[in-house]
């Protein structure tokens, strides 16, 4: 990978391959899914769920979960758009830079 591709960027240029293959391996977005299907049985009403993620397709699988439970009546969607982290908190955490926060509540 890093003799095919000179990135600009501040990640090692096998950094994504590397997530690529882990997500694949460890099946994290079935996972990711099996988990928030599991949180409306647990969750009592007005509980909150709350999920980082740090990766695009984790977040787009998080916002169109929350986004149908609203629809079905099942959470309350707390934030229109994912939180992101500050300008201080990149600088103090440097792996937070592509976090996202969404919350939801049971109704």
């Amino acid at each position: 990978v890093c003799g095919v591709y000179k990135g600009r960027g501040r990640l090692h240029p096998s950094t994504k391959t590397f997530q690529a293959l882990r997500i694949a391996v460890n099946d994290e977005l079935n996972e990711l899914r099996k988990g928030l299907e599991a949180s409306s049985g647990i969750l009592k009403s007005g509980g909150r769920l709350c999920v980082i993620s740090y990766h695009s397709l984790e977040d787009r699988i998080v916002k169109n979960f929350m986004r149908d439970n609203q629809k079905l009546g099942v959470f309350n969607v707390l934030t229109k758009k994912p939180l992101a982290p500050s300008y201080e908190e990149v600088r103090v955490n440097p792996s937070a830079r592509s976090a996202k926060l969404r919350g939801a509540e049971k109704r």
